[in-house]
């Protein structure tokens, strides 16, 4: 029997999935999705998968229902005798659990990399997780992607004069040097000191600030207070002007309104978490090609290295 593809989304990517099906010139698969009164997720595959190649896309950001919705998807894919299941996670949560950074604490990077393997996920895709390591986690094959495919070109096309990039803290500065290296730029680092999550409370910088223009790269934007508190910094030091880019805009608490009152040029992130409101000062790159090229060449077993700038 030939192994044919079907792409199905979870609730929490709808939009996304639908530009990677349209990109792939496919249609959705159809699903039934079910919320008891108490809050229970029951789901079940509305046309048949048996022998086809499964593509589940799913980012799991809050609430915990995503994670759990997607969890059902693979278990359900899995009874229903399908032939390989990968787990497209444009964002995975619980990435910043990635060790054991106080004690008594669980690590639930790790967690949940062993209930996607158990719940029967044969590969998972997903990209720019917190740290790379936690490829290392899972059991099965990670094909682990990279914004930098759709951020170096936004940046190239700004043509931005006396160009920096800037980590705004310690754990970003692998990929901002990474970016500054392929751009042929300055690199900043910065220095936080927090005494709790989501709190900074003072922020300096290491590197040359006055009269350039600076990007803050980083692999998600939550509350923003640390982009907005370094951009305020690299203003005050003479910046002519202050970008930042994550991958993931996660937004939570004041972040829209940390942005708009920040000195803050511009926010770019993309689409694997859907937009919960839109600003001026935020752009959305779409990741959709990407991840359908990527899961083309992984159904046609075809390599990916091809879809990798840094």
């Amino acid at each position: 029997m030939k192994t044919d593809i079907k792409i199905f989304s979870g609730t929490a990517s709808i939009e996304l999935s639908e530009r990677i099906a349209e990109a792939f010139e496919r249609s959705l698969g159809q699903m039934n999705r079910y919320k008891f009164s108490d809050g229970e997720i029951q789901v079940s595959y509305e046309e048949s998968i048996r022998g086809q190649n499964v593509f589940i896309i799913q980012s799991t950001m809050p609430s915990a229902d995503n994670l759990m919705e997607l969890l059902l998807m693979i278990d359900a894919a899995k009874r229903a005798s399908a032939h390989y299941i990968i787990a497209v996670v444009p964002y995975f949560g619980y990435a910043r659990q990635d060790r054991k950074d106080q004690p008594r604490v669980a690590i639930g990077a790790k967690l949940v990399a062993d209930m996607m393997a158990t719940a029967g996920a044969h590969r998972v895709v997903t990209m720019d997780l917190h740290a790379d390591q936690i490829q290392g986690f899972f059991d099965v094959p990670v094909d682990h992607l990279y914004a930098s495919t759709i951020f170096l070109p936004y940046i190239q096309n700004l043509n931005l004069p006396t160009l920096a990039i800037a980590a705004p803290d310690m754990g970003a500065s692998k990929r901002a040097n990474a970016y500054a290296k392929h751009l042929k730029a300055d690199l900043i680092i910065c220095y936080k000191q927090r005494t709790k999550a989501n709190a900074v409370d003072n922020i300096t910088a290491i590197g040359e600030i006055d009269g350039k223009n600076v990007i803050l790269i980083d692999d998600l934007v939550d509350t923003a207070n640390t982009l907005c508190k370094a951009a305020d910094m690299m203003i005050e030091k003479g910046a002519k002007s202050v970008r930042a880019m994550a991958t993931h805009g996660l937004l939570s608490g004041n972040a829209f309104e940390n942005i708009e009152n920040s000195r803050i040029t511009e926010l770019i992130i993309t689409d694997t978490i859907p937009s919960k409101k839109q600003s001026d000062k935020i752009k959305v790159l779409s990741v959709a090609d990407l991840f359908a090229k990527v899961i083309n060449s992984i159904h046609n077993y075809e390599s990916i290295s091809s879809n990798f700038i840094i």
